[in-house]
Parts: structure tokens; sequence; C-alpha cells
């Protein structure tokens, strides 16, 4: 035999909002990546610039 509550919890769902902090550590990762890249397009063309001269 089952009993229903007597009275239901209803709890409160937090409002979806923009997390600025979020937001900017996610830009820096990409700014780090994308520096991260260019150094080694650099790298891979000043190496091949080096071994054809």
């Amino acid at each position: 035999m089952t009993r229903e509550a007597a009275a239901e919890v209803h709890v409160p769902t937090q409002r979806v909002r923009s997390d600025l902090f979020g937001t900017a550590f996610l830009a820096a990762i990409g700014i780090v990546m994308l520096a991260w890249i260019a150094g080694l397009v650099w790298a891979t063309m000043t190496f091949f610039n080096w071994l054809v001269a």
C-alpha cells in the first residue's frame, strides 16, 4: 500500500545566466592555443626555409 506525500516540495530552478569568468577563461584558453599553433607554424616554416637554403 502506497501513500502520497502530504505536500510536494517545489525547488526553484536557478535561472541560466552568462558566466563572465567562464567566458573569459575560455577566451584566454583560445588565445593561448592560437598563439601556440601560430608558433608551431612559424617554427616549421623557419626550419624548412633553413633546410632548403
